[in-house]
Formats: C-alpha cells, structure tokens, sequence
C-alpha cells in the first residue's frame, strides 16, 4: 500500500511530461507534412530539374 503514494505521483508526473511532449510536438509542426518525406525518397536529388536545384556548371550536359 504504502507503494501506491510512490507510484500514483510518479504515474501523473510521466504522464504530464508525456501530454507536454505531444503538446510541444504538435505546436512545433512534427505532423504537418505525413506524406512529404515517402515522397521524396522516390525523387532523384541528381536531377537538375528538381525545382531548388541549380546545375553544376562542371557537369555534361546530356542531350
């Protein structure tokens, strides 16, 4: 019994520090964008096309 008055406080702090990290998560933007990152592994980072990428002069052109 005596055990109780240890774990019940313990319990609510873990679970305040759990809702805390959620809250702090959501407000800080970790699930805006689900889909962007399965996207993006399928894109070739080598494609100068890829908008935001500037070609390297140094590379030959392919015709």
């Amino acid at each position: 019994m005596s055990s109780l008055f240890l774990l019940v406080p313990l319990g609510l702090l873990f679970l305040g520090v759990a809702i805390g990290a959620f809250v702090w998560a959501v407000r800080s933007g970790q699930f805006d964008d689900l889909e962007g990152p399965a996207h993006r592994i399928l894109m070739d980072d080598d494609d100068p096309r890829i908008p935001g990428r500037k070609p390297d002069p140094r590379e030959e052109r392919r015709p």
